[in-house]
């Protein structure tokens, strides 16, 4: 998947470049060196550029002279410097996570590494984001949020491919089924797999919906592989819907715990599933809001969010393992991705655009409660991991703080927006999700490679 730059390699490039700097100085008749002085220095120099040439080939995510038009480590500010420095070392040794690295590697237990050679694309040259991901366009003034890439430390994931993706998916179904945070992943595999078609007039709405159209769904196909990339909104992926006859007064609508959502008869049938939830089990989305929680016909009034929760995994999990045929579709279920609101909440003045670095702190305990119900779920559940794949990016995710929206959510031409209006829910493109789509990558190609 990707490169394995480090903080270490990048120090290493830049003592390299330095070396390549002073040589150019280098005086060839200088009496304490003269001829074979210079002829040792220049031996020695072409011997180190085989070197890191071949350290290039070994390890891809070593490049010597970068990208052209990217920022690299030398210039950048102090506290980047200081962030990547904070970042854990690199290790070694690693198999790769397709041969032979996947049978013991835990991809999710890792580490965020400075890499030059991402983002993977650009905004403007994807016309599949919502203008409010597209942070550069939108006036941010930083693109360090762009240049961070998860390294298991226990083998290396594959780069993501975008054709060879798309190849995979020939004659098939990707679906993203959750809350507006699958949409953000969604649209960001849109724009990771667009950037091998150049013909984008290509890739469209099967109905003609415009990429705006946030209620229902949205299927893109890409014509040349016969290949659909959909999206369902169901942010809590069970039925909401009207309550019962007879429910007390305070109930305007409920969660149907023990119902699916809706739109699982267009979704069931795909080839590669991938559901997320969390974002909208808060009290401010539902007893505030007069949604309470239902089973049979019976409003449960004193259930509490914990246990609503845990009740639609268990109801996704027992659907999936009857009537999704896991031989043919492969399942995935990824955890939440923390929000990052200082001083308040999206309501009530909470912010984030200050937040420029990642922070590699751990998991608080209170975060990572989501995790352990989906978790706890799949363990009692007999054939929970078996057909779904829990795709844990909770601990990953929470150490992005730097990569919100933020202010710049307004669209392009519109410039940052007001300070007590900030997004620290939703993700720039480029940024973290693409993140979960190379995990996502790496599963699937394990799979097709497994079965091949």
């Amino acid at each position: 998947m990707t490169k394995n730059t480090t903080s270490q390699d990048l120090s290493k490039t830049t003592t390299h470049l330095d070396f390549s700097k002073k040589s150019k100085n280098f005086n060839p008749l200088e009496p304490f060196l003269g001829v074979p002085g210079f002829t040792l220095v220049t031996c020695l120099f072409i011997g180190a550029f085989f070197y890191l040439d071949y350290r290039a080939f070994l390890h891809p995510g070593f490049s010597l002279f970068g990208r052209s038009g990217t920022t690299t480590p030398s210039s950048l500010p102090s506290e980047a410097k200081a962030a990547i420095a904070k970042a854990p070392a690199n290790v070694n040794g690693r198999l790769g996570f397709l041969n032979g690295g996947g049978d013991t590697c835990d991809i999710y237990d890792g580490k965020w590494v400075w890499d030059d050679n991402y983002p993977l694309y650009q905004s403007q040259d994807c016309p599949f984001a919502d203008n409010g991901f597209r942070c550069l366009e939108n006036g941010r003034p930083d693109s360090y949020y762009t240049k961070w890439r998860w390294q298991p430390h226990d083998c290396d994931l594959p780069r993501f491919n975008a054709t060879m993706m798309l190849e995979k998916l020939r004659n098939r179904r990707l679906a993203f089924i959750g809350d507006s945070i699958g949409r953000n992943q969604w649209e960001s595999m849109l724009c990771l797999l667009a950037t091998a078609i150049p013909n984008k007039d290509s890739i469209y709405e099967v109905n003609g919906n415009p990429i705006t159209k946030h209620k229902g769904f949205l299927v893109f196909r890409f014509e040349d592989y016969n290949c659909t990339v959909e999206y369902y909104r169901s942010p809590y992926l069970v039925v909401q819907g009207s309550p019962p006859k007879g429910s007390p007064k305070d109930v305007r609508m409920t969660l149907k715990l023990d119902h699916v959502t809706w739109t699982h008869r267009q979704w069931k049938d795909a080839d590669v599933l991938v559901f997320n939830s969390g974002h909208w089990w808060s009290y401010a989305k539902t007893i505030k809001q007069g949604c309470y929680f239902q089973e049979g016909m019976e409003v449960k009034m004193k259930m509490d969010l914990t246990n609503a929760f845990q009740k639609s995994i268990e109801t996704l999990v027992d659907f999936v393992a009857s009537q999704v045929d896991t031989k043919k579709t492969q399942v995935m279920l990824r955890t939440y991705a923390p929000v990052h609101f200082r001083g308040g909440t999206w309501n009530t003045g909470g912010h984030c655009h200050q937040l420029k670095l990642p922070d590699f702190g751990p998991l608080p305990n209170n975060t990572r409660k989501l995790v352990d119900i989906v978790s706890g779920v799949l363990s009692k559940h007999p054939q929970g991991f078996q057909v779904i794949k829990l795709m844990n990016v909770t601990p990953m995710t929470y150490q992005r703080q730097d990569g919100h929206t933020s202010l710049y959510h307004f669209g392009p031409g519109n410039g940052p927006g007001p300070m007590n209006r900030q997004d620290c829910s939703h993700w720039c493109l480029p940024g973290v999700p693409d993140t979960w789509n190379e995990l996502v990558y790496a599963l699937f190609l394990r799979r097709e490679y497994s079965r091949s």
